[in-house]
């Protein structure tokens, strides 16, 4: 059965959707930005660098809620507003993530929600 992932410390939802759903040991992300989790106001830093931190950050909480963490990541998915951003985001997320790495996608998209320059989802497995 499926199940709304819930807990304090989450950015807040900016439409009719779940931060994640569990089905299972699965967990499923929502893409998650850089809003800061207190305030719901965007907390994009200073460089491409600060915003892919607070977004990897968001992704933990979620993961934690779910009763997992970044190291329980079977498949990412990256969307940035231009690939020009790749190299900082991917120097980032390699602090992130630690081998085996988590199966990924990298993708260039038009416009994202609120303007940011990157989201990223996941799919993960809970601790056993």
């Amino acid at each position: 059965m499926k199940k709304a992932v819930e807990g304090k410390g989450l950015a807040p939802a900016i439409g009719p959707y779940s931060a994640g759903i569990t089905y299972g040991d699965m967990i499923f992300t929502s893409g998650q930005i850089a809003m800061d989790p207190h305030t719901g106001e965007l907390a994009l830093g200073n460089s491409i660098e600060e915003e892919t931190e607070r977004v990897l950050n968001n992704l933990q909480a979620v993961l934690l809620a779910a009763g997992a963490d970044l190291s329980c990541v079977v498949k990412t998915s990256i969307f940035l507003s231009s690939m020009d951003l790749f190299p900082n985001v991917n120097e980032v997320y390699g602090r992130y993530f630690h081998e085996p790495y988590p199966a990924r996608e990298t993708v260039a998209v038009k416009t994202l929600p609120k303007n940011v320059n990157v989201e990223i989802s996941c799919i993960a497995m809970r601790k056993r």
